[in-house]
């Protein structure tokens, strides 16, 4: 018996499979790699122009003192004696932090049960929904310093809106200048405005939601309430993450309508205020309002990334 002599294999090189299109394998042309490349360099470039370089030069100069004349070569670098002069001697820094957090609480709780509760009445197709989804958003649109004129207005002690209706024309109360209610008063514009905004990202989830899943919590005996919080309400995780960050950032970097009303002092001061009274003007203190910047990142990040971190920690555990 002869041996059989195998042939050699033909060693095929492993790598990458190739992209494909309709059955065909596919590369990127020398001018798709340049429009990609155009795509995401130009937004991270101006990504990193306008938002991180500024950050990093904040952080950079809440170390030093310097007035904003002249040029790097007059910045004097004292360490954390900022950070000490905000915290021990700025007397409006604790007022601006506990409005900050007063102001975080409140759109939480008001703004986003407004709207998730008007989201649900929209949701059940009412006449006329698509006139009032439009209606409560209109506020939205407005800028903050557009809302701040016109609840001022409504809010002026003589011949506003509200004392009139509330019959105190005779007694009018100053809804703006009393530093007692004044905070409060303008919560409840920034509320109006951000319940439209609010409304519109529960809605668009109502809308993904699956109706088997409605159906199936109905064949089980469920209620309305049972199905919303049992089963709807759950399945909008995504839309409730996107809902708290949106609400943090709004709330912690409010600055139109407070320094529209009373340019953010007599009980409407807030850290972005404070940045700004620092930073411009003619005694501008460049490193101490970048100090007070940096502390407002900090609470901004403290409240953001722990929770993004949980939420979706959770989703990789299940």
């Amino acid at each position: 018996m002869t041996a059989v002599q195998e042939k050699p294999r033909a060693v095929v090189p492993q790598g990458p499979p190739p992209r494909r299109r309709g059955g065909r394998a596919t590369a990127l042309a020398g001018t798709d790699k340049l429009v990609l490349g155009l795509m995401l360099g130009i937004p991270t470039a101006v990504h990193l122009l306008f938002v991180w370089i500024p950050t990093l030069g904040s952080v950079v100069l809440s170390f030093s003192k310097w007035n904003g004349i002249g040029g790097f070569e007059d910045i004097e670098w004292i360490g954390v004696e900022n950070y000490v002069e905000i915290f021990t001697e700025y007397p409006r820094f604790w007022p601006a932090v506990q409005h900050n957090l007063i102001w975080l609480a409140f759109l939480l709780v008001v703004p986003t049960c407004a709207g998730l509760l008007l989201a649900v009445l929209l949701d059940r197709e009412l006449r006329f929904s698509r006139v009032y989804q439009s209606a409560l958003y209109m506020p939205m649109v407005l800028s903050l310093a557009l809302v701040g004129f016109i609840w001022q207005l409504i809010y002026t002690p003589d011949g506003g809106l509200l004392n009139s209706v509330l019959g105190l024309s005779a007694d009018p109360v100053d809804w703006i200048g009393d530093s007692d209610i004044n905070l409060y008063a303008v919560l409840v514009a920034a509320a109006w405005r951000h319940t439209g905004y609010i409304m519109l990202l529960y809605l668009a989830g109502l809308k993904a939601v699956d109706p088997a899943l409605k159906e199936a919590a109905a064949l089980d005996g469920a209620s309305s309430a049972q199905t919303f919080f049992r089963v709807t309400f759950p399945v909008m995780k995504p839309v409730n993450i996107v809902v708290a960050v949106v609400t943090v950032i709004e709330a912690l970097r409010a600055f139109d309508i407070v320094y529209v009303i009373n340019k953010g002092r007599n009980g409407l001061e807030l850290l972005s205020v404070l940045v700004t009274d620092n930073i411009i003007g003619e005694a501008s203190r460049i490193g101490r309002g970048s100090a007070v910047a940096v502390v407002l990142l900090t609470i901004s990040l403290g409240v953001i990334i722990p929770y993004l971190y949980q939420v979706f920690s959770k989703e990789n555990r299940t």
